[in-house]
């Protein structure tokens, strides 16, 4: 009887097993990867005001509200340890940012900057146990950003607010891998604020008020390795 009992928990125990293939096993075994990604970024100016704000006849509200824009771009992924991935997205983002101004009366003006940026994000990226064809990971950094455009916006005039071309930001973000047989997707969500100050100071009513104008962005990447 203990032996027929003992059958019957074993066959019931591998009739309940369900064999799950690791795709990629050694995936960790090569140094450097390459990938692509697609991203939707939500971005804005972050509006600091300057003294002049308070007492000249001007707008009595500046702010930038949220606006979508498209990114694409490369991966290239270094393995460091068993947690730690030096990460490199360079990408080509197509941005458009607007500065708002309300009025006393009703009347309102909006400033629109659209431009494109060269990013080259560096991402140190630490990663969870891989359990099975899943794992999560957390990854933070720093960006530069360069305006490619700026010169034929400004030669014809396109925006009387007048704005930096180079940009730096710090990156942080999470995300979450799933390896298939053939490659890995990723999707991410990933946060950036700039650290420099883009507004430069004109003549024009634009600037009234205005102090600094930093970058702030929420970004949904979807990663293929």
């Amino acid at each position: 009887m203990l032996l027929i009992s003992l059958a019957s928990v074993s066959t019931e125990a591998q009739s309940n097993y369900k064999y799950v293939r690791k795709h990629l096993e050694r995936y960790e075994d090569k140094t450097i990867h390459y990938g692509f990604f697609f991203a939707a970024p939500i971005t804005r100016f972050s509006v600091k005001y300057s003294p002049e704000f308070l007492t000249a006849d001007s707008a009595y509200r500046i702010y930038s509200p949220n606006k979508p824009a498209f990114r694409v771009g490369f991966v290239v992924n270094t393995y460091l340890s068993k947690h730690f991935d030096l990460r490199l997205t360079p990408s080509v983002s197509l941005l458009s940012r607007e500065v708002q101004y309300d009025y006393p009366g009703g009347t309102s003006k909006t400033e629109t900057r659209e431009s494109t940026w060269i990013d080259l994000p560096l991402l140190v990226k630490y990663k969870s146990e891989r359990r099975n064809n899943s794992r999560m990971y957390l990854l933070a950094g720093g960006a530069f950003s360069i305006e490619s455009n700026v010169r034929r916006k400004e030669a014809q005039g396109v925006s009387k607010l007048s704005t930096g071309t180079m940009d730096f930001a710090v990156e942080y973000g999470i995300g979450f891998e799933q390896f298939f047989e053939y490659f890995k997707f990723a999707p991410e969500l990933r946060f950036s604020h700039g650290l420099v100050n883009l507004y430069r100071p004109t003549n024009n009513a634009a600037g009234i008020g205005i102090n600094r104008l930093t970058t702030h962005s929420i970004t949904l990447y979807l990663n293929f390795e």
